[in-house]
C-alpha cells in the first residue's frame, strides 16, 4: 500500500511538507508509469524514507512496509521476507530488474545488500505481472539504483552506535557498530561515471557479555560498485556496472555434549562478484528496445570450531547468469503491446569436509521464458492489461501463466480521486536446486534433511482487489484484499520420517499440501498540517493448509505499521516508526489454543518496537542525525525456542552526512 513508502520522489520538493507525491515506477509493467496510474498495484520505499530512517541494509529498508514480514533465515545470520503469507522462496528479489543470487541456494538474504546507490525499492505483491516467471509467485521486490547525474557530486555518511550494556565489551559507552558510505559521481552529456562504497562493522551483542555465547553475530560487510553510462545520442543509452560484496561473520554458541556445554564458534566468509550491463534504444515511432544481463558468482566458506578444533568445513559456490530482452511497440488503436524474453542459468555446488552435500558434485538448471502483454486503454477512465508468460525449464518442461489486471478511475474531480484495481494471475515456481538435491546432515543433532529430485513445481492462483482514494494532497486511503491458493506446496514432510541410523531421523522435501492465504491490507496517509504527516498500515492475514485444515506456521495474523514525520523547525525533522506483529504459530503439533490468545508452547508471542530519529540540516551541505532503534528494548526470550520476537534490543546511534554538488 501507499503508506509512508511513497514519499519524496520529486527532486527539490519536501515530502514531509507537501504530502503525497506520485513517483514513476517500472516494476509492475517494466515500463515507466506514474504510481497513481499504474494498472498493477505497486508499493514504494523512497530514497528519502531510507535516509530519514537511516536504513543500512535492504532488511532495514523493508521492515516498515505494511504487510511485509521480515524473519531470520534458519541456521545463519540473515533475514528473509514473506509477502501475503507466501514464503521467501516464492518472492523474486531483483536489482534494476535483474536477479540476485540466493544466499542458501533458495532464499535471498536481504541483509547482504547495502544501500549506497539505491534510489527506491518497488514492491509488487502476488502473481499479477506477466513480466516475471518462476520465483515470483508471491511477488517481486525490485531495488532501483540512482541514475548518474551530470557535473560532479559527492556524498559521504558516517555513523556509530551502541547496544548499551549488551555491547560485547560489556561497557555501555563503547561503540557497538560503525557504518560509512561514500558516493562520487559525475560526467557530461555523453559519459558519466559513479564510484560507491558502503561498509558496515557490527561487533555483535550479548545479553551476558561475560558469557561465551553471543546472540548477535559479529559481522563485517563491504560493498563496492563502479558504474559507467554512455549516452551517444538522445535515443541510445548503454551501461555497465561491476560490483563486489564481502562479508565476514562470526557466531559464538554453546553446544551441549553430555554432561557439559562445549564452546563453539562458526566463521563464514562470503564473496559475491557481479557484473551487470545493458542498452536501451528509442525509435522515431516511439518504439523501445531494452537489453540487459548479469553474471554473478557467490562463494561462501563456513567453518565450525569446537574449542578451536575445526570440526566442519563447508564450501558453497553458485554461478548465475541472466539475460532479458524487451520490445515496446508504439501505441496502436489505444493499445500498447509489449513482448520479451528471459534466459536464466544457475548452478550450485556445496561440500562438507570435502564431501559433496548434493546427490552429485554440481547441480544446475536452465530456463527460457517468453512473455507478451497488451495494455488496452478503453478510455481515460478504464484500462485493461492482459498478459501471458511461457516458460521452458530444462528439468520441468513448459508452462503457461496467464495474467489480467483492470484499473478504473471511478472518481475524478478537483478535490477527489478514486482508483479501482483488480488483478488475477497464475503463479508458478519450479523447485530450487537445494530442495531437489541438498543433503543437510546434522546427524550429531539427531536429524538429516534430504532433497527430493522428484518434486513437482508449485502453482498458484493469485487475486488482488483494491481501491485508493485521494483527497487533494491531504489524505490517502487504500484498501486491498488478496487471495492466494497454492497447489503442491513444497516443504519438509513431517508425516513420513525415515530412520537414518541409531538416534537419527531423516526428513525429506515433498509436495505435501494445498494451501491458501487471504487477507486485507489497509493504508492511511494524512497530512495533518504542513510539516506533519502520519501514516498507518494494517494487514490481516488468514492462512490454511487445505489438506489438514491447520494454520500455516510463521504467518502472523495481524501486522501494523505507524509512522510520523514532524518538521518542527525549517531544517529539523523528527521521525517515528512503530511496528506491531501479533503472535504467530511456530509448531502446529505443540500449539494449544487459539494463537490470538495467550502465548503457549509452539506459539511466538506478539511484539512491538518503536524507532525514533532526529535529522538536522546545517549550512554548506552538512547534516547531522541521532536515533534509537527499539526504544523500549523489546527483545525475545533466547531461552524460549518458540519466541521469534526481535533479536536486537535497544540500539542508539549518531552520525553526520556531507553532500557536495557542482553543476555541469
Amino acid at each position: 500500500m501507499l503508506a509512508w513508502c511513497a514519499w519524496g520522489a520529486q527532486a527539490g520538493e519536501d515530502p514531509v511538507q507537501s504530502g503525497q507525491l506520485n513517483p514513476v515506477v517500472v516494476t509492475a509493467t517494466r515500463t515507466e508509469r506514474d504510481l497513481a496510474d499504474v494498472p498493477v498495484r505497486t508499493e514504494i520505499v523512497t530514497r528519502e524514507e531510507i535516509e530519514r530512517t537511516h536504513a543500512r541494509t535492504l532488511t532495514q529498508a523493508l521492515e516498515n512496509v505494511p504487510g511485509l514480514q521480515i524473519r531470520e533465515i534458519h541456521g545463519k545470520s540473515g533475514y528473509e521476507l514473506s509477502l501475503q503469507g507466501l514464503s521467501s522462496d516464492q518472492v523474486l528479489v531483483l536489482i534494476d530488474g535483474l536477479p540476485i543470487s540466493a544466499s542458501t541456494g533458495s532464499t535471498v538474504d536481504l541483509s547482504q545488500y547495502l544501500l549506497a546507490d539505491v534510489e527506491r525499492i518497488e514492491i509488487v505483491k502476488g502473481a499479477a505481472s506477466a513480466q516475471y516467471g518462476s520465483s515470483a509467485m508471491g511477488g517481486v521486490v525490485n531495488v532501483i539504483t540512482r541514475p548518474i547525474r551530470q557535473g560532479f557530486h559527492a556524498d559521504v555518511t558516517a555513523d556509530v552506535g551502541s547496544y548499551g550494556k549488551q555491547n560485547v565489551s560489556g561497557k555501555a559507552g563503547r561503540i557497538g557498530a560503525s557504518h560509512g558510505k561514500l558516493g562520487l559521481e559525475g560526467g557530461g552529456e555523453q559519459w558519466r561515471l559513479r564510484l560507491s562504497a558502503d561498509l558496515l562493522d557490527d561487533k555483535g551483542f550479548s545479553v551476558d557479555p561475560d558469557a561465551w555465547p553471543r546472540q548477535g553475530d559479529a559481522i563485517k560487510r563491504q560493498q563496492y560498485a563502479l558504474r559507467g553510462d554512455w549516452l551517444p545520442t538522445a535515443s541510445q543509452r548503454y551501461w555497465i556496472e561491476p560490483s563486489t560484496y564481502r562479508e565476514d561473520d562470526t557466531q559464538r554458541f554453546d553446544y551441549y555434549l553430555p554432561p557439559t556445554y562445549v564452546p563453539r564458534h562458526k566463521t563464514e566468509k562470503i564473496t559475491r562478484d557481479r557484473v551487470s550491463g545493458g542498452g536501451e534504444w528509442l525509435f522515431d515511432n516511439e518504439a523501445r528496445l531494452q537489453l540487459s544481463g548479469v553474471v554473478e558468482r557467490y562463494d561462501s566458506h563456513s567453518d565450525t570450531y569446537s574449542s578451536d578444533w575445526l570440526i566442519t568445513a563447508r564450501h558453497a559456490e553458485q554461478n548465475m547468469s541472466h539475460a532479458t530482452l524487451q520490445f515496446d511497440l508504439p501505441e496502436w488503436r489505444r493499445q500498447r503491446w509489449q513482448v520479451g524474453g528471459d534466459y536464466h542459468y544457475e548452478d550450485l555446488a556445496q561440500t562438507n569436509n570435502g564431501v559433496s552435500e548434493f546427490t552429485r558434485s554440481k547441480v544446475d538448471r536452465r530456463t527460457f521464458e517468453l512473455f507478451g502483454q497488451n495494455d488496452i486503454l478503453f478510455n481515460d477512465r478504464w484500462e485493461l492489461v492482459l498478459g501471458m508468460r511461457w516458460q521452458n525449464d530444462s528439468d520441468f518442461g513448459t508452462h503457461l501463466a496467464p495474467k489480467a489486471s483492470l484499473k478504473g478511475r471511478l472518481i475524478d474531480t478537483a478535490d477527489w480521486q478514486g482508483v479501482f484495481r483488480a488483478s488475477l494471475g497464475n503463479g508458478y515456481r519450479v523447485p530450487n536446486l537445494k530442495e531437489r538435491y541438498y543433503v543437510f546432515d546434522h546427524s550429531h543433532l539427531g536429524y538429516m534433511v534430504k532433497g527430493n529430485p522428484d518434486l513437482r513445481p508449485e502453482s498458484s492462483l493469485s487475486a488482488q482487489l483494491g481501491f485508493r482514494l485521494d483527497m487533494r494532497e491531504d489524505l490517502t486511503l487504500e484498501v486491498n484484499g488478496f487471495y492466494n491458493r497454492v497447489k503442491d506446496l513444497i516443504q519438509v514432510d513431517q508425516d513420513n520420517i525415515q530412520p537414518g541410523g541409531p538416534g537419527v531421523v531423516i526428513y525429506t522435501y515433498d509436495n505435501v499440501a494445498r494451501a491458501r492465504t487471504q487477507g486485507v491490507e489497509t493504508g492511511l496517509r494524512w497530512l495533518a498540517r504542513p510539516g506533519l504527516t502520519f501514516n498507518l498500515g494494517y494487514t490481516f492475514t488468514d492462512t490454511r493448509n487445505l489438506d489438514t485444515g491447520e494454520e500455516l506456521t510463521r504467518r502472523p495474523r495481524h501486522m501494523a505499521r505507524l509512522g510520523a514525520d514532524w518538521r518542527f523547525m525549517p531544517r529539523t525533522v523528527l521521525t517515528a516508526r512503530l511496528r506491531y506483529q501479533s503472535s504467530e504459530l511456530i509448531s502446529s503439533s505443540e500449539a494449544n489454543g487459539d494463537i490470538s490468545g495467550a502465548p503457549a508452547d509452539g506459539v511466538s508471542p506478539a511484539w512491538s518496537t518503536l524507532d525514533l530519529a532526529l535529522n538536522h540540516e546545517f549550512q554548506g551541505g552538512w547534516a547531522g542525525f541521532v536515533g534509537v532503534n527499539n526504544l523500549f528494548n523489546r527483545q525475545r526470550d533466547f531461552a524460549d525456542p518458540s519466541d521469534f520476537g526481535p533479536v536486537r534490543g535497544r540500539f542508539v546511534y549518531a552520525g553526520v552526512r556531507y553532500r557536495f554538488s557542482a553543476a555541469p
